[in-house]
This record gives structure tokens, sequence and C-alpha cells, in this order.
């Protein structure tokens, strides 16, 4: 049976892998954009299967609007895509309190308000798989992304307990986490903060270390995601990429080592409790 997708940040990047992917194998998607006029293509191309809806997922009224709109006109929500957001660059001095504000508000409270939404009806349903979109950014940081990975860092977290949430209503949770890929993530749709001398070592360190990282193809994430929301039983997290695979384990050996070399003081802090 083919599926109804809810897909936020439609308009280009992995969001236009997605819906493209879901709709050229029959799929009908529900699709978000602040600008819709970006989706002229594929409703040319796949007619009444996509369904255009303008969404600033920032704004909390209209996107349980658009979320009941889209359940209203296909009848049913079956996967629903968190894919919204955007980068933000800089030392964590650096940056504003703007800056910040603005990227929990479109990276996860976002995410949040769509999930929100689309809950009662999953729950009503019986059925349904949230993906959120995550990055490998959101399991281990990186200098002068400090802002970008506790957006990311939050959206894990809360993602974690909601699938222990609603695992029992027959609601499946991903966590899609992707390395770099060429997209526009680091362009015209990210913010940079005013750089200081102090830390401009510190960027060419980090930009020649990006440098040596390969980056996907992202026509090849749509793909990999059918296979995620079309599985039986799909994980809690996935890394799209290869560059996690190698990254997450060395920085996970890394923290267990450290709190074992520092279990004495994990002991001592028990104190004398029972």
């Amino acid at each position: 049976m083919s599926k109804i997708w809810f897909v936020t940040g439609s308009s280009r990047g992995f969001g236009r892998q997605f819906v493209q992917a879901a709709l050229e194998r029959g799929d009908k998607v529900a699709a978000t954009a602040r600008n819709t006029d970006s989706l002229a293509d594929l409703v040319a191309a796949h007619g009444a299967a996509i369904l255009p809806l303008k969404l600033d997922v920032t704004d909390k009224a209209a996107a349980f609007e658009a979320v009941t709109r889209a359940h209203e006109h296909f009848g049913r929500l079956d996967v629903v895509v968190n894919n919204a957001g955007h980068g933000l660059f800089g030392a964590v001095e650096e940056l504003t309190e703007q800056q910040v504000r603005g990227q929990m508000e479109t990276n996860f409270y976002g995410a949040l308000w769509v999930t929100q939404a689309a809950l009662p009806l999953l729950r009503a349903q019986g059925r349904g798989h949230i993906v959120q979109i995550s990055t490998v950014g959101g399991i281990v940081s990186f200098p002068n992304l400090g802002g970008y990975n506790a957006s990311k860092w939050a959206l894990e977290g809360l993602t974690e307990a909601l699938a222990r949430e609603v695992a029992d209503f027959g609601i499946k949770v991903t966590l899609v986490e992707p390395a770099g890929f060429e997209t526009d993530w680091a362009g015209s749709s990210a913010t940079f903060a005013a750089q200081l001398p102090a830390y401009d070592q510190l960027r060419a360190a980090v930009a020649a270390a990006w440098s040596e990282v390969e980056t996907g193809d992202p026509t090849a994430t749509g793909p990999a995601l059918l296979k995620i929301v079309d599985a039986d039983n799909p994980p809690l997290r996935v890394f799209f990429g290869t560059a996690p695979l190698h990254l997450v384990p060395q920085a996970y050996a890394e923290r267990l080592k450290t709190w074992e070399d520092w279990a004495d003081i994990s002991t001592q802090a028990q104190g004398n409790a029972a």
C-alpha cells in the first residue's frame, strides 16, 4: 500500500530528495516550504499526488494547521518527516542571543510543533512513523557549531523519550543522523556569527579537517529513507554517510574511558547513601 507523507523543508536539500523519492514510487506527499513556488515542478510532474503547503515551522499555529490540513486532504498520515532546519556557524562566544534562539526555534521547536500536531492523528490510526532529521552533530559536537549542535542534541533527547512513549500506540520513531552532504546547509540557508580574531586559528583548523571528509550524494538519501520507512522494525537511530561509522565509535570509546577513569569521584560524590 502506498504511503502518505508529511515533509517539512521540502524546497531543497534532503527534504526535496525525500519528497521526490516518495512521489516517484507512487506515494503521496504533503510537502511544506516557506515558498511553495519551489515545488511547482513537482506539482507539474505528479499532479494531485503532492499537496504543497506554505509553512514556517517556527509558527506553532501554522504547523498544527498544516498537519491537520494534510490529514484531512489525504485521509491519513503514514510518515511525518521533520526536515526543516538550518546551520548556525560560530564559536560559542561569538553567538548572539537572537541567533541561538532562531536556531532553536527552527531546528528544535519546529520539529516539536509538527510532532505534537501529528501524534493525536497517528495514535487514532494506531500506526505511523515519525522521522526526525538530526545530524552526526547531534551525537558528537564540533567546534564552531555549538549552537547547531545544541539544537540537535535537544532534538535527540526529545526523540528518544518520544520513541518510548509512543511505541505501544504502534508509532515508530527514527532519528536520521547525516554527516557531510552536498546540500545548501552551509550555504545561503545558514547563519554566520560575527567572527572574533581570537578564533581565526581554530576556524582554519576546523575548515582543514572538514575538507578531508568525503561528502555524500544527496540523491542517494531518498531511496535510503524509503528502506527505513518500509522496514517492519526500523532503527531509532541511523547514520546517513560513512564518516559517522568511524567517528562516533571513537567518541563513545573516549567517553566511556573518561567515566571509568573518574569512577572514584563518582563513588565519592555518592556520599554515604545506602
